[in-house]
């Protein structure tokens, strides 16, 4: 559904104008009557905040019905490569959106995972930076698993750590995707890997639907102490952001306006304020997860928030924040 005047009801002045930006994780797709392609993407990129690349995350979008199964998340890495290209044209704007992708490869492979992985280099080899095997799982139905279909403990199989290894081999990123309470099983796959560069996303998905409705509190100090474990696993960047997702319970969805920059600051930000204060803004980028988090916010909303959040820190911790830790970690320059 397209939420766009809802969105629209809620304008601010763009704070900083002239800061740059790497937004470095985003989706593109086509699917289920959804479309946020190269068009939709820079619809949002240009309403005021400067901007000037992006990654590209998997989704499952166009995987290649001709290859074998293993072999078609290939088909995404292709898909998001032209669109790159078509950014890097420069007759859309300074914008580089893709500048580096993140696909999907099934580490339950194990060794077999890295002819795929091969695949995935030769279709983008100036683009393509490592993949992400998404691991939510739950046993509430109504907490829904990865697209991935993960299996519980999934970052801990004996399959799963086989196919990590040839990330390290290959000097291939890996981005991690769970929740709240798989975090445990995440540090101790962080520490037993620290060659493999993690990039951890969405604050690690702090739920808070289900038995989690109400509880955004005691959710709150539990990921907190759970996190902090992590402090000295130097292999892993944390992506700030896609936490204005129907599934962690703030509920701005439902609402008869969207929310202000200051109420997602004042609802979220201690989990921003933890990462930057314990893990270093070298190891921490803002990230807008669109056009998932699209459901609950604007494109310059979100952007004026993490600005305000990072009001108080210095010039370089900005500069890293908003650009250098993404730039750094993928790559990029």
């Amino acid at each position: 559904m397209n939420n766009q005047a809802w969105l629209d009801q809620v304008k601010e002045e763009i704070i900083d104008p002239a800061r740059e930006i790497c937004d470095p994780h985003h989706h593109l797709w086509e699917r289920n009557g959804s479309t946020y392609l190269l068009h939709e993407m820079l619809a949002d990129i240009y309403t005021g905040h400067k901007v000037i690349s992006t990654v590209f995350v998997e989704c499952a979008a166009m995987f290649n019905a001709d290859l074998p199964t293993e072999y078609a998340p290939v088909g995404e890495t292709e898909f998001v490569q032209g669109i790159a290209a078509m950014s890097s044209s420069g007759q859309y704007g300074d914008c580089r959106v893709a500048a580096g992708i993140v696909s999907f490869a099934d580490l339950t492979l194990g060794e077999s995972v890295r002819p795929v992985l091969r695949a995935h280099v030769n279709a983008s080899p100036n683009r393509f930076k490592g993949i992400r095997h998404a691991a939510g799982w739950h046993n509430i139905d109504l907490i829904k698993n990865s697209h991935s279909n993960p299996v519980e403990h999934q970052f801990l199989q004996d399959d799963f750590q086989a196919g990590f290894l040839v990330l390290a081999d290959m000097n291939l990123s890996f981005d991690a995707w769970c929740y709240h309470t798989q975090i445990p099983d995440f540090v101790e796959l962080a520490r037993n890997n620290p060659e493999v560069n993690i990039i951890l996303n969405h604050f690690a998905g702090p739920i808070g639907i289900g038995p989690y409705t109400g509880k955004l509190d005691d959710v709150f100090r539990h990921w907190r102490d759970e996190i902090a474990a992590l402090i000295d696993c130097h292999n892993v960047s944390f992506k700030l952001g896609g936490i204005n997702m129907k599934r962690n319970g703030f509920d701005w969805h439902l609402r008869d306006r969207p929310p202000t920059s200051d109420e997602l600051v004042e609802r979220t930000a201690p989990y921003y304020e933890f990462c930057i204060d314990h893990f270093g803004a070298e190891r921490c980028m803002f990230e807008s997860n669109f056009p998932v988090d699209k459901d609950s916010v604007s494109y310059s909303i979100l952007w004026n928030a993490f600005k305000k959040m990072a009001m108080t820190r210095s010039e370089e911790e900005k500069g890293l924040l908003f650009k250098g830790t993404a730039e750094r970690v993928y790559s990029l320059s």
